[in-house]
């Protein structure tokens, strides 16, 4: 699974990249947002990775900050919510507009995107309201926890379902992997 690039951007279109790692170059797929701020051509790129297997295809979409690949995560989780239009949600405007616009419940933010009409804005915004609040407040214990999960053979998805088990008083990392373990079955 790809989760992180770095390397040289040697070509750039309307809506995605080439990065060269190792002599090797990657398809990005990225927000306009993102495209507006790129380094120019040659110059190094660090990007978050999101890899979409398909039966027909494999893309990867990229994000300068682990905040924004998060976002997208979540809004992959949304039925009806697919990987372009997840992308064309995160590039609305910034990471914190964004958010503060769908807790203030304005479905108009979705105007314009192919695909969502005001129902399924409407439904994007109930099932985010809960999850936004939760979005880089992780702390970096929970990070460590979830990667000793990773390590020891569980998915990530898997690692992050059984740490929301873990109440939020418990900080220490060794507890929250008991905890997430018990709740895993192991």
């Amino acid at each position: 699974m790809i989760s992180y690039l770095y390397g040289k951007i040697i070509l750039k279109r309307d809506k995605f990249i080439i990065v060269e790692v190792a002599n090797i170059g990657y398809k990005v797929f990225l927000s306009r947002q993102s495209m507006i701020t790129l380094p120019e051509i040659g110059e190094p790129i660090k990007l978050f990775i999101y890899q979409n297997v398909k039966e027909e295809a494999l893309d990867l979409y990229g994000f300068p900050t682990y905040e924004g690949l998060e976002f997208f995560e979540t809004l992959m989780d949304i039925r009806g919510v697919g990987p372009k239009s997840a992308l064309d949600i995160s590039a609305l405007g910034s990471l914190d507009k964004i958010k503060d616009r769908i807790l203030k419940q304005d479905e108009k933010i979705f105007e314009g995107i192919p695909g969502i009409g005001s129902k399924k804005a409407m439904t994007i915004i109930l099932e985010l309201t809960g999850k936004i609040k939760m979005l880089g407040q992780k702390k970096d214990n929970a990070d460590e926890a979830e990667g000793a999960l990773m390590q020891l053979g569980f998915s990530k998805q898997q690692a992050k379902d059984a740490l929301n088990h873990v109440p939020d008083n418990i900080k220490n990392s060794e507890e929250r992997i008991k905890i997430a373990l018990k709740a895993l079955g192991k």
